[in-house]
């Protein structure tokens, strides 16, 4: 057995949460999840970005990239605070399926309700002002979404004149206007920090770190890109000529088209990356460590022309690299360093010094490639994964090789293996004892941490992925723990996860 610290971890987004209000929030649930952590020997519960979503749901593309998204306000906690009345929100059907967010029922019936309780509050509050005042890019984001609210929810780039070119007459008179309006999204957000600072403060005491993330690019529709567009690469007039992406593999024939505006590199190094660095450092002040989503970006982007159908004319364009990290390689970052890679990205990657990401899902795609997915061959600068948000689950995965007779063969011939090089009983007869075999090979392995994804604990198969890659229409983001079948299984789970994290060393 290794000497050195080893820390086990959830993967479970907020939203996932079991709650009685249709999505996850930073209430009593999140309270208790901490409880089954500390009981389980975790030390790390990841999340996803806890940015405020809109069109399409992804907490990846975000209209800003500091604002929280105020749908994991608990309404309990409102009412604890006379803000609500319990009358006003216990008897609304808050989602079709127990398992799912449905994000249309939020937006009618939660923003309603958040705008009764915020018309409630004291704006003379002490606490909030110095909230409002000590944060700028939050106020940007209320007059932004105010403004939105105003325009009809149309993009930025659709508002009138005067709004969209940031007339400052028309804004003054606008914010005279529409104060309330900007107040409630204030409110929110202020109301989100604290329910949010108390709950990672409740686990930081018991010793449990929250891992955030952080994605590499902001949505096209945002405060940024309205407010800020010198920041990205944009025409004369603010519009998008190209656009961020992914090359075809063989998950996506066609490539990914994501949409995102590119940065405008020159000037972000002129500024000696001050935006990106007060993000990074703004982000630490909300997490004990932190994920840099699509780390790859920084050594080389992938850019393809606005409009295209798909990314077969896109083409990778040299980053900041080093440059841009050199004042913060020794902080609490974990680079997201799977995809399409090259030598130029492993160089940079190796000088950050920042762990990366090993995926046991990959070990069964890649078997030519010298074991390198493999849990015997993990080491100890890696977080190993038994899936991520972006993969299947890992039943999912088995169900998907059961398909070809040799792929299901060849899956568990690696397990076995794997058990044999890390000396693990073998016991691989069914799909409940492989998904738990592989979880243990990640705990066995040799990297600093292992990250375990909830779906994979309760056995859920691919319907319970968080999200399929550039596709719509496939409950991308929905995904929920189902409190009774979990109140089921947590006892058995908690139990197997505290006797391979102590059997590993992992506590």
């Amino acid at each position: 057995m290794c000497n050195f610290e080893k820390e086990a971890g959830i993967l479970l987004h907020v939203s996932s949460l079991p709650s009685k209000y249709g999505i996850g929030t930073f209430g009593e649930e999140a309270f208790k999840f901490v409880d089954f952590l500390v009981l389980s020997k975790i030390k790390i519960w990841q999340i996803l970005p806890l940015n405020v979503t809109s069109y399409g749901d992804s907490p990846y593309q975000s209209p800003s990239s500091k604002a929280l998204n105020y749908y994991f306000i608990d309404l309990d906690i409102l009412f604890s605070k006379k803000l609500l009345k319990k009358s006003e929100y216990k008897n609304i059907k808050w989602c079709e399926k127990k398992d799912r967010v449905d994000y249309g029922i939020l937006y009618s019936k939660k923003i309603p309700i958040l705008k009764k309780a915020f018309s409630r509050f004291d704006c003379n509050d002490k606490e909030f002002k110095k909230f409002v005042d000590s944060n700028r890019e939050i106020y940007e984001f209320a007059l932004f979404m105010a403004i939105k609210e105003g325009e009809d929810l149309k993009p930025w780039n659709e508002w009138r004149s005067a709004y969209k070119n940031i007339d400052n007459d028309a804004i003054n008179d606008f914010i005279i206007k529409y104060k309330k309006l900007i107040n409630f999204y204030l409110r929110t957000q202020y109301e989100c920090f604290s329910e949010y600072t108390k709950l990672k403060e409740y686990a930081n005491r018991k010793g449990i770190k929250i891992m955030g993330d952080i994605p590499i690019y902001v949505s096209y529709d945002s405060v940024e890109v309205w407010k800020h567009p010198e920041l990205f690469d944009l025409d004369e007039n603010g519009n998008l000529h190209n656009m961020a992406g992914h090359p075809a593999d063989v998950y996506s024939k066609e490539g990914q088209l994501w949409g995102n505006p590119l940065y405008n590199w020159e000037y972000h190094k002129k500024t000696n990356y001050e935006w990106w660095k007060n993000r990074i450092n703004d982000c630490l002040k909300l997490y004990d460590l932190l994920r840099i989503d699509h780390f790859r970006g920084f050594s080389a982007f992938f850019s393809i022309p606005y409009g295209d159908k798909n990314a077969f004319r896109g083409k990778r364009i040299e980053g900041p690299g080093i440059e841009l990290f050199e004042d913060m390689l020794n902080l609490p970052i974990v680079a997201e360093d799977l995809g399409l890679l090259d030598d130029n990205f492993y160089q940079f990657f190796e000088k950050t010094g920042y762990p990366g990401m090993r995926l046991i899902n990959q070990a069964f795609d890649y078997e030519g490639r010298d074991g390198y997915w493999r849990p015997s061959n993990y080491t100890y600068n890696y977080f190993s994964y038994s899936s991520t948000h972006d993969s299947n689950t890992f039943l999912g995965l088995l169900k998907e090789k059961h398909k070809n007779k040799k792929d299901y063969v060849m899956l568990k011939r690696i397990i076995d293996d794997e058990c044999d090089l890390l000396g693990i009983k073998k016991c691989i007869k069914d799909y409940k004892s492989i998904t738990y075999k592989a979880i243990e090979l990640i705990l066995a392995s040799q990297t600093k941490a292992s990250i375990i994804a909830m779906q994979d604990l309760l056995l859920l198969d691919e319907r319970a992925r968080m999200n399929y890659p550039s596709l719509t229409g496939c409950q991308n983001w929905t995904w929920r723990i189902n409190k009774r079948i979990f109140k089921n299984k947590e006892k058995n789970i908690s139990e197997f996860l505290r006797l391979n994290v102590q059997k590993y060393n992992r506590d």
